[in-house]
């Protein structure tokens, strides 16, 4: 069937990203227009016939023996985006895609157990990974070939992707037993265990002293983080540090992480009217941060942010809680309770532009006097800080700032807050960047802890009014018809079993919920989700967990999730779940099901020191308990 849409319609309703020079455009819809992900609506006017993954299309694969080429993203990715305008919409790419290819679409936050199995067949093809994500599959899901962004032409060393389409489909047609072969050696790398862990291990310091050591040599001393540009802001691992300061007293471990974060709440990495934090920082100084913003990010920092006002009582950590705190409640949260995943770079097609400002446009507001001061603390100049325009950023501390300007420091922060509402009320004109309103459980979970954890610390009933909301949306609506846990909701349809994320990042909050609000039921309801954990998803030769269930649906490899990667791993927030509970419970099989998933887990732990940060967290809560 053919469509005729004004495209800034189609914005509206499945988030273009288009030309709006041309007001009117024909097109077919694809497969992709019955999904509810808002990153496969994005591409569901593409010329390229997208299916989404499931019996359909793996069927027409192995029917028409054709390749699949696999397609990874999420709303949010600004790269995405640029693939998307440059290749998939255009007509000659979708051609050859139609022609040679089974053209399959992933939202990795739908689908990560899809995302997790097949960024390592690319990493370990190239090297490197990242999203978008591209893999040539066999009709029999096997990877052959992979990479993340082709430009559609050749450049800087990069092959375009008109003519790597070419290079496999030819490779298909005339080496298929060479691919196959290839294919079949990457399946077996993916099935096989790269670890097996030691169930008799020893379990002791030597690992968190090994971490400790890494984070002191990878830390800038200067600018806070760990490595150099691009930045992240490694919120699991500083969480680490403030655990292993309470437990040593080494204030060494304790400065890392307020150098960081008083790096990060000056930066632009912080959004200085909305709150809230952008995903990292591209530049080594916090202040040029990719846009977009993530629920897990936010939830994650928050509880960071209020961990270090715990240690420190500085007054500016506890606002930087409240300011992200109130920013999820404010534009990331479902009248139903839940909240949102994220939200886009973009806005009219153009990153940051809904973020950054002239100089001319902070004196309208504000006024010539007041902005006066207001640019001179926030590095706002007529030529710019990034690409002529300006991105808010605190250049110097406040502290300084009013010596500088001879103000009292209290007036000062008060007239800065003053004007920083009115600009934040100025910015609510603009268009503001697509929103991802899909609500997983997984990222939910790590919010509603936060929520919890803020509620209780700094006595705000609004905090936990909004963690329970979103536990009960949870517990009512994404359960199927047998009562398990679903993975994600969107406009009323809940979707895809859930992961040992899900189940472990909800049952760790509603432990949460228990001890801050005393109340039993969550007890109740998070020993349930601790009983699935044990009976669908553990490895009862080797120990741990995996990420998909024993019911799952069969994909190549069934693998274990035990490295951090910007959320905290599945495996480490089970262990975490189930020796909060086993103190709680008194339940054996709980503590005994912790135990040997640490130390199955621990060759990985004493491998990765800066990847591990969760079971690093557990294994020194398990010491400290034992």
């Amino acid at each position: 069937m053919h469509y005729v849409y004004c495209r800034p319609f189609l914005q509206s309703h499945a988030r273009q990203h288009c030309n709006f020079r041309t007001a009117f455009v024909e097109f077919h819809m694809n497969q992709l227009s019955q999904e509810i992900s808002p990153y496969l609506l994005q591409h569901a006017a593409n010329p390229v016939d997208w299916q989404p993954w499931g019996p359909v299309a793996l069927e027409r694969a192995r029917a028409e023996q054709k390749p699949i080429f696999l397609s990874v993203g999420y709303s949010a990715c600004h790269w995405c985006h640029v693939m998307a305008h440059e290749s998939f919409e255009n007509a000659q790419v979708a051609e050859q895609l139609n022609r040679d290819f089974i053209s399959i679409k992933v939202d990795r936050e739908e689908r990560p157990d899809l995302d997790q199995i097949y960024m390592d067949a690319v990493q370990a093809m190239t090297g490197q990974g990242g999203w978008p994500m591209s893999v040539f599959l066999t009709p029999d899901q096997k990877p052959f070939f992979g990479g993340t962004y082709w430009p559609l032409h050749g450049r800087g060393g990069m092959a375009g992707f008109s003519d790597v389409l070419a290079a496999v489909s030819a490779a298909w047609q005339q080496r298929r037993d060479d691919v196959i072969k290839q294919a079949d050696k990457a399946a077996e790398y993916l099935r096989s265990d790269k670890i097996v862990g030691d169930l008799d291990a020893e379990l002791n310091d030597a690992p968190l002293e090994a971490a400790e050591a890494a984070m002191i040599n990878a830390f800038d001393s200067r600018l806070g983080g760990f490595g150099s540009a691009p930045k992240f802001p490694h919120a699991t691992d500083l969480n680490l540090l403030i655990r292993r300061w309470r437990w040593s007293g080494r204030k060494d471990l304790l400065e890392m992480v307020v150098v960081t974060l008083d790096q990060m709440a000056a930066g632009g990495i912080y959004d200085q009217l909305g709150g809230g934090f952008h995903r990292y920082s591209v530049d080594a100084e916090w202040r040029v941060p990719h846009f977009e913003k993530m629920l897990y990010d936010n939830a994650m920092l928050a509880g960071c942010y209020l961990e270090a006002w715990k240690a420190t009582e500085r007054k500016d950590y506890q606002r930087i809680v409240r300011e992200t705190l109130d920013y999820v409640l404010r534009d990331m949260t479902d009248p139903l309770g839940g909240f949102y995943s994220a939200e886009d770079a973009d806005s009219e097609g153009v990153e940051s532009k809904f973020y950054v400002w002239s100089r001319k446009e902070v004196e309208a507001v504000l006024g010539p006097e007041r902005a006066a001061t207001f640019c001179q603390v926030f590095d706002v100049s007529a030529a710019g800080n990034f690409e002529g325009e300006n991105i808010l950023h605190l250049s110097k501390p406040i502290t300084v700032c009013a010596k500088i300007h001879n103000r009292d420091l209290a007036m000062l922060e008060a007239e800065l807050a003053a004007d920083r509402a009115k600009l934040l009320h100025a910015r609510s004109s603009r268009v503001r960047p697509g929103r991802d309103d899909k609500i997983l459980v997984s990222w939910n979970g790590l919010m509603i802890d936060a929520l919890a954890r803020a509620a209780a610390a700094l006595d705000e009933p609004r905090y936990s009014d909004a963690a329970i909301a979103a536990t009960n949306f949870l517990l009512a609506h994404l359960r199927d018809e047998q009562g398990r846990l679903l993975h994600c909701w969107r406009a009323g349809t809940a979707r895809h079993h859930a992961f040992l994320d899900d189940h472990a990042s909800l049952a760790n909050a509603l432990v949460t919920l228990h001890e801050t609000l005393g109340e039993h039921r969550w007890l109740d309801e998070a020993t349930r989700l601790a009983d699935d954990i044990l009976r669908r998803f553990a490895d009862e030769k080797l120990g741990g967990f995996f990420f998909t269930a024993i019911d799952h649906e069969p994909l190549i490899a069934r693998r274990k999730d035990l490295l951090d990667t910007p959320v905290p791993s599945s495996t480490g927030m089970a262990v975490s779940a189930l020796m909060r509970l086993a103190r709680h419970t008194g339940r054996d099989d709980f503590a005994m099901a912790a135990e040997k998933t640490l130390r199955a887990s621990l060759k990985w732990i004493e491998r990765a020191s800066l990847g591990a940060g969760q079971l690093l967290i557990t294994l020194n809560s398990w010491l400290i308990s034992s």
